[in-house]
């Protein structure tokens, strides 16, 4: 992301003038960079300079601070054709020799697990992830911020690691003897427990950014290294070996397969399902069998997301939109628009709980003003979902502030802003409204009131790890 703001005139800036906010000193903790342009001429070289910092090595945002009497200024423009930044390399290499000692480890392991995060998905390594872990028949679990990543319907692939991840993928983890984390920063919503996490592994991380390795987990093996760049390496690496010796590593791993199609039927996915109420997992399959799993998805955050990420397939990079490290509600609305601006002829649906819809739903304002046909799938359940969660199994039922069921007619007020407007209240009213809603001609705003208090399952326990996860309702 690039950010471009308003500052006062160059002569008012340290005075507090009428609306002057330290916009450089506000953001520096939460940026990759930033700038604050004093000089017309610069400006060229400045924003040439931000897009390019922004995308390069680990991606981030850049804030570019323009005064009033700047942007008022003319100058010529002449386009810059390279950029120079005394930083390091813009896609960093593997080291070979460490390259060398991580296929080794791989070969020679004998429950193996890739462990995959956003970073695939920022380095476009999907097609090299795919090429790495089909030539070695090695299991995949992606992260929330992973999922696309890795095609989540492809036989290797475990599903969604985590505190809402399945429990074949967590139960994967808990006894690998080798994990290959790829892009990932070891967050407390994956390991839960830094003491018991993956206690049976050597660990192998790679991670553009070197000071993301062994922040949170000491690695055995390192590689400070683009993601693509080096599973493409190591693949090329361990293809090397002698027949002989891949043939035996995947001959020891018969068990630790037999061990994940067992975890795989003992507990799968799963809900209870109604005849009375929507049910929000049904809502995803549902979204999921009408849009072909071609769809663009993006969440707010909450229980409806992790229903999507648990209940729609994602089979490519970019598929998945979602706020998966700041976790911001309200994100889904606004991140859609940005979707359907980059892919004008693509299906873009935001999938928004009814809290976080009216934190942004002001912006639906912008999609009718630009075309930009969206359609807005609302978990309308009257609660602020994940917390009324925490609150009914960790606290005692102590439900505080969660409750807001006083809300608009989100139908009417759709219509309001010139949208399209659909909802659905019983189980058998749902395809036809998802439906009509999905191929409807412009900006369509889907309400689906599902079921009050469904709770997402599986759930770790903050601060637990696999062995406390709690797979079902029921408790087991």
């Amino acid at each position: 992301v690039v950010v471009i703001t308003g500052q006062v005139p160059t002569a008012m800036i340290g005075t507090d003038a009428f609306q002057e906010v330290d916009t450089v000193g506000i953001t520096r903790p939460c940026v990759k960079h930033n700038y604050l342009v004093r000089d017309v001429r610069d400006l060229a070289a400045v924003v040439h300079e931000a897009f390019h910092l922004a995308r390069t090595g680990r991606p981030g945002p850049v804030v570019i601070d323009i005064p009033k009497d700047v942007s008022a200024q003319r100058c010529s423009y002449s386009r810059l054709d390279h950029i120079s930044f005394p930083c390091r390399d813009e896609r960093k290499l593997p080291d070979p020799v460490t390259t060398k000692r991580v296929a080794r480890a791989i070969i020679e392991s004998e429950r193996p697990v890739l462990y995959v995060g956003g970073g695939i998905v920022n380095s476009g390594a999907g097609a090299a992830l795919k090429g790495f872990a089909e030539a070695l028949k090695i299991p995949v679990t992606p992260t929330l911020m992973g999922l696309g990543g890795f095609p989540s319907a492809h036989p290797l692939c475990l599903g969604m690691l985590g505190m809402h991840g399945t429990y074949t993928a967590n139960m994967a983890v808990a006894e690998s003897d080798l994990l290959i984390a790829v892009g990932v920063r070891f967050d407390d919503r994956v390991t839960g427990r830094l003491a018991t996490f993956a206690p049976h592994a050597r660990i192998v991380h790679i991670d553009i950014d070197p000071a993301n390795i062994g922040k949170n987990v000491a690695p055995t093996l390192a590689l400070a290294a683009d993601a693509r760049e080096a599973l493409e390496a190591l693949t090329i690496e361990a293809k090397s070996c002698t027949s002989a010796e891949i043939e035996a590593s995947q001959a020891r791993r018969e068990h630790w397969w037999d061990s994940l199609r067992g975890w795989q039927l003992e507990q799968p996915l799963r809900f209870s399902g109604s005849r009375d109420q929507i049910k929000p997992q049904t809502v995803m399959r549902e979204l999921h069998q009408l849009t072909k799993g071609e769809a663009v998805i993006t969440t707010d955050v909450g229980q409806h997301q992790m229903w999507a990420a648990q209940f729609y397939p994602f089979m490519r990079e970019r598929q998945w939109i979602t706020s998966g490290g700041l976790g911001t509600m309200g994100f889904g609305l606004p991140a859609a628009l940005g979707a359907q601006l980059a892919l004008p002829g693509q299906l873009v649906v935001a999938v928004v709980g009814d809290g976080g819809f009216q934190m942004t739903n002001q912006e639906l304002s912008t999609a009718v003003q630009y075309n930009l046909p969206i359609k807005v799938l609302i978990m309308n359940n009257g609660y602020l979902g994940m917390v009324r969660q925490w609150q009914e199994m960790f606290y005692d039922r102590t439900y505080s502030e969660v409750d807001i069921s006083v809300a608009p007619d989100f139908v009417k007020l759709a219509e309001a802003y010139g949208a399209g407007a659909f909802r659905a209240t019983r189980p058998e009213e749902l395809h036809d409204v998802l439906e009509a809603g999905l191929n409807y001609k412009g900006v369509a705003v889907i309400d689906v009131v599902v079921s009050k208090e469904e709770n997402v399952f599986p759930i770790v326990p903050a601060g637990g790890n696999s062995r406390d996860m709690i797979v079902h309702s029921d408790g087991v």
